[in-house]
């Protein structure tokens, strides 16, 4: 018997299209061009330093923080993938502090596109997994411009969102509401293939990713939450737990998403202006819809992330995401500490 023919990114979404209308042909285009993206970036940050591309870039995005140089050429592979296909009305970026525009000499579609072009770049020099993350938005009815205002969507109107993780192997995670699918790049092909259908977290877990480092400055129902699990067999939990944390949310989310388990970046006090540390738009929200159609769950701690009204691009919230029961252990902490 002949072996079963891989299924290509491409093909997917074709048969998405075709046989069950969850996407349009701009869509699949949209996504296909941002894998094209994704496998460049895979390729820059597989050759390292013999690429000349470690490092620090010497300059500072909006959030304040120092870009290293695969940050500027990450934003830079996506912007210029995806600007001139036709499929999008604007593209905004952590490393922008605007939106970007399509130029004019393009024709305009009807989505938008953020994302976080290298998330967790702080692991790049010492060869830990970084990654992209991205969300499809739908441009606001009439809108012809958009600016920031068109891209302020809660996340339950998010139309696609997956990211990219640039390890031993490069992996795709996609969903386009309806279940989580992965993809492995083919390096020999160059084609990202299935290799994961239907992907989901169990709802209970042994392990829990979040920096201890700042335990001193959260509030009382996380610093219980913690204490509970670090107590192992002889807490309240009666078990015992591990931790594991990367400092690369895409990750640390994966490894979620491949065997379950939950990933936490609490609000802290070290900053009482800053509600949390991740942003809403490009990278909570986004992980929060591919979390919730693998069967988990993602809150700030204390409400849905998806629920949320974004009021600028660059906002930051806590983010609580991965094995259900877990998650909705820790809110409910929180919300009892409220009441």
């Amino acid at each position: 018997m002949s072996s079963p023919s891989k299924v290509s990114l491409s093909r997917f979404l074709i048969e998405q299209q075709r046989q069950h209308g969850h996407i349009n042909a701009d869509l699949r285009l949209l996504i296909e061009v941002v894998a094209r993206a994704c496998k460049r970036i895979s390729i820059a940050v597989g050759k390292g330093a013999l690429g000349g591309v470690l490092g620090s870039a010497g300059t500072e995005n909006v959030q304040g923080e120092t870009q290293k140089k695969l940050d500027v050429l990450s934003n830079e592979i996506l912007l210029e993938a995806n600007e001139w296909g036709g499929h999008l009305a604007a593209l905004a970026s952590e490393e922008m502090d605007d939106p970007h525009p399509i130029p004019n000499r393009y024709p305009k579609g009807e989505y938008l596109l953020v994302f976080d072009p290298l998330d967790g770049s702080s692991n790049i020099d010492v060869n830990i997994s970084v990654g992209t993350i991205f969300s499809v938005l739908r441009c606001p009815d009439g809108v012809k411009d958009p600016g920031e205002t068109a891209f302020l969507q809660r996340g339950t109107r998010q139309v696609a969102a997956g990211y990219a993780v640039y390890g031993s192997s490069t992996v795709l995670v996609l969903t386009l509401g309806d279940g989580v699918h992965s993809f492995t790049l083919d390096r020999e092909q160059g084609s990202f293939i299935l290799t994961g259908s239907n992907l989901q977290i169990p709802a209970d877990t042994g392990e829990f990713a979040i920096n201890m480092s700042n335990l001193r400055h959260w509030e009382a129902p996380m610093r219980r939450y913690i204490e509970e699990l670090l107590a192992g067999k002889t807490g309240p939990r009666g078990r015992d737990f591990n931790m594991r944390w990367v400092a690369s949310m895409v990750a640390d989310v994966h490894r979620i998403l491949t065997r379950g388990g939950i990933f936490i970046y609490p609000r802290d006090l070290k900053d009482p202006a800053k509600p949390g540390k991740l942003r809403l738009m490009y990278e909570a929200n986004p992980m929060a819809f591919i979390v919730e159609q693998a069967g988990g769950a993602a809150t700030t701690g204390r409400e849905r992330i998806l629920d949320l009204q974004p009021t600028t691009l660059h906002q930051r919230v806590p983010v609580f995401l991965g094995s259900r029961n877990e998650v909705e252990r820790v809110t409910a902490y929180h919300r009892e500490a409220d009441a």
